[in-house]
């Protein structure tokens, strides 16, 4: 059979648990303080952000050293029946741009 508690025992009981009770509350106030809660969306938004950009700068880096090595002989020196095309392809379309511009004015 449980021993009876003591009325001091219980006072404490109820005590600790007013106290735990307003830790909890507490707790509760500054997650649901609006500003808490715009600065986990801000951190959220951030992190997806970084994340992004830092996935889009590793393809753009993978691009840029597919093309060059595609630019390169297997010595590293460059190859001019590649890149000369290439370069071609580049000052058309710059060209081609200059031309559209000088129309519109």
């Amino acid at each position: 059979m449980p021993e009876a508690r003591t009325p001091a025992q219980i006072e404490a009981d109820i005590v600790r648990r007013r106290e735990q009770l307003a830790e909890t509350l507490d707790e509760i106030g500054v997650r649901m303080h609006p500003k808490t809660i715009i600065g986990d969306a801000k951190a959220r938004v951030a992190s997806t952000v970084d994340h992004t950009a830092g996935r889009a700068f590793a393809a753009v880096n993978r691009l840029v050293t597919d093309v060059t090595a595609g630019l390169k002989g297997d010595n590293g020196a460059p190859r001019p029946e590649r890149i000369l095309p290439v370069a071609l392809v580049a000052v058309g379309v710059v060209g081609l741009l200059v031309l559209s511009t000088r129309r519109k004015r």
